[in-house]
């Protein structure tokens, strides 16, 4: 095997990063309304997200049994695929938080990035706050060990 450089490595991953904001931005991910109005069940639902998340689950699914054929990844030696099958506490609590966040705010993970990079205000205050979760998530971890 040929080793990648890492130069290649940061530009595969920029682009993997640009051509994901464009589909957020594409679909309507980054517009906390129509997040919101996905949400909406009792009110004005909108359920166009519905479709976005049906392709991206299609398209991960077929991505996913590709790789497995392939045997390693192109820019690696191995794939690190996880082992954890159980759902316990922590994985519960995650998925609640994830999900008051993203009622609560209308954005994710991704598509809040990609708005802070517009400069919203909303989407920058979500996202230190997000990483503020994340920082003490992690060192409350390493105290409990």
């Amino acid at each position: 095997m040929t080793p990648i450089s890492p130069t290649t490595r940061v530009l595969g991953a920029l682009a993997s990063g640009v051509l994901f904001a464009l589909g957020l931005a594409v679909s309507g991910m980054v517009r906390p309304t129509k997040v919101l109005a996905f949400l909406d069940f009792a009110g004005a639902w909108d359920p166009s997200l519905a479709f976005v998340m049906i392709g991206a689950i299609g398209v991960h699914a077929v991505a996913v049994v590709v790789a497995r054929r392939r045997g390693r990844p192109i820019a690696s030696d191995k794939f690190h695929w996880s082992d954890r099958a159980a759902i316990d506490p922590p994985l519960v609590a995650g998925a609640v938080v994830f999900g008051f966040g993203w009622g609560l705010a209308g954005f994710c993970p991704g598509p809040a990035l990609v708005t802070a990079a517009s400069g919203s205000l909303g989407a920058v205050l979500f996202v230190a706050a997000m990483a503020g979760g994340m920082f003490l998530r992690h060192h409350g971890q390493r105290r409990i060990r």
